[in-house]
């Protein structure tokens, strides 16, 4: 037997020392492997630490917040709603955003990799939000869509929503600035409605008409937008980040100086914001505003993993956390998550060639959502809403949370994070992660199936047909979970306790220091 072959045969030879073997299956993960002409895909990283604060502002500060919060916060109590939504961002959005942004950073991996370090049974749980994200793709960039179409119409002496004059309006529509009647209808709502769904020409669900091709074009653009921006990982998006960040903020700032500018905003501004303090005493309320916080951070969607997988290792991801609290990049972050768990899982056939991976998804995602333009496609996107990752993504973040906190322990992920910032979370990190943060997932989604049906109030009545395949549409992704539990039970060997007790170890704790050491270590920010 030669030395190589006996060296091969101990597992520690001539030269190396014990430690250095230990790494070996490590650093052969970053090794051309014999045989292969190419080495294998280096992981990327933002170019500038300001690019990823971008993203993740960016995603977070989506259109729930400019169109959901101002009505969520009138409906909850006015100024009183701030007290439930203050107690809800400090218990429960912070320590998830934390655990997310803390957890791709220390593996540098997608949603799907990741359970392997973590626990290899919840699996399930990434590919459950990769699901998701295609549901959310197909009806999110609609919206994103219409804002365009909107953009179009703007592209006139006169704007077509403010006055009545034009074909699509009825004899109900009413200027706002004249006496209406109880059934007047603004021109606004007329142009929305009329002109740019074109609603009345279907029947809801049951006839929803055919597709309208000039809101089409205008979903098409944005989908040659997002692929332009991700095409080439963080390169691209770390790039786009800077116009889709930063304009919307630019934006709103013009709105609001307008808008205080004009007669009566004083008495709008002290109506809308009056402290009801009665409101506090009602349950929904509270669970308003919880799900308005855990919708607004993102997690769950796997965004913040992927974002925060391509920081060095050491970016000081609790100072951002922090600092994250003195909308196109949503659907940047939602289809971001999902190429960066394929690509981490499928490295040679997708991640190799991730532009065209990128084009054949997107162009997929592209026409699935070609109903949701059609003259009853708002009736689609909302169904799409409430039942895509509406209720699912509840679950599978309690579930995500649990695996990490219950099983993967608190202990071991503050040592995680102690290797990568030098020091240990606080006790008040680490008593959230353990006890309130699960907790306050699983309320919320337990208070969602009760009251589901109001998230599809409205003058329309969705047929029973169209409900039941919205269920269908929350259980294609939730049973991922249970599924790949069975499938990883079923593949393992050994006796039925020997299986669970290797299903839920990580599968590669001794890999991830050392592969995080081969892409170095970086500085604190």
């Amino acid at each position: 037997m030669s030395d190589g072959e006996d060296e091969e045969e101990m597992g520690v030879g001539e030269g190396r020392t014990e430690a250095e073997a230990e790494l070996e299956p490590a650093l052969a993960l970053t090794t051309p492997a014999k045989g292969h002409l190419q080495p294998p895909r280096e992981r990327e990283t933002w170019a500038k630490k300001v690019e990823f604060l971008l993203a993740v502002i960016g995603f977070a500060v989506d259109l729930g917040n400019v169109w959901r919060f101002p009505y969520i916060c009138y409906q909850n109590g006015g100024g009183a709603f701030l007290i439930p939504y203050c107690i809800m961002l400090i218990f429960g959005g912070l320590p998830l955003f934390y655990m997310e942004l803390a957890l791709g950073q220390f593996h540098r991996c997608g949603c799907l990799t990741i359970w392997k370090r973590i626990c290899p049974a919840l699996k399930g749980v990434g590919y459950a939000i990769c699901l998701m994200d295609v549901y959310m793709g197909m009806y999110y960039n609609t919206i994103i869509g219409w804002a365009v179409y909107y953009l179009f119409a703007s592209f006139r002496s006169e704007l077509p929503w403010t006055s009545c004059n034009n074909p699509w309006n009825t004899l109900n529509c009413t200027p706002i600035f004249e006496t209406g009647h109880n059934t007047s209808v603004s021109p606004a709502k007329e142009f929305f409605e009329r002109s740019v769904l074109e609603q009345d020409k279907s029947n809801g669900l049951d006839r929803i008409g055919p597709i309208k091709w000039s809101l089409a074009i205008c979903v098409l653009a944005v989908f040659l937008l997002v692929y332009f921006s991700l095409w080439k990982g963080v390169r691209s998006t770390g790039k786009a980040v800077w116009v889709t960040a930063l304009a919307p903020y630019v934006v709103l700032v013009i709105l609001l100086v307008r808008g205080i500018s004009l007669p009566g905003a004083s008495e709008g501004i002290r109506y809308y914001l009056t402290p009801q303090w009665h409101k506090l005493k009602y349950s929904k309320v509270w669970i308003d505003a919880a799900s308005q916080i855990f919708f607004s951070l993102g997690p769950g969607f796997g965004t913040l993993l992927a974002l925060s997988s391509y920081n060095k290792f050491n970016n000081n991801c609790y100072r951002l956390t922090i600092k994250f609290f003195d909308s196109l990049d949503s659907t940047f972050g939602g289809l971001e998550a999902m190429i960066t768990a394929l690509c981490d899982e499928y490295p040679r056939v997708l991640g190799r060639n991730r532009e065209i991976f990128v084009a054949v998804l997107l162009v997929a995602i592209y026409f699935c959502a070609l109903p949701t333009t059609t003259y009853g496609g708002v009736y689609l996107v909302n169904l799409l809403n409430v039942y895509g990752p509406g209720l699912a993504i509840l679950f599978v973040v309690f579930v995500e949370a649990a695996g990490v906190c219950w099983v993967y322990g608190v202990n071991r992920f503050s040592s995680d994070i102690e290797t990568m910032l030098g020091h240990r979370p606080g006790l008040f990190w680490r008593i959230c992660w353990a006890y309130i943060s699960p907790i306050f997932l699983l309320v919320i989604f337990v208070f969602s199936l009760m009251g589901y049906e109001e998230m599809l109030a409205g003058d329309y009545v969705y047929p029973s047909w169209s409900i039941s395949v919205g269920w269908l549409l929350t259980a294609s992704s939730l049973t991922c979970i249970p599924a790949y539990i069975l499938y990883k039970f079923c593949i393992t060997p050994g006796s039925f306790s020997k299986r669970l007790s290797i299903i839920m170890k990580p599968e590669e704790i001794s890999e991830t220091t050392a592969i995080n050491a081969s892409y170095g270590t970086g500085t604190h920010v």
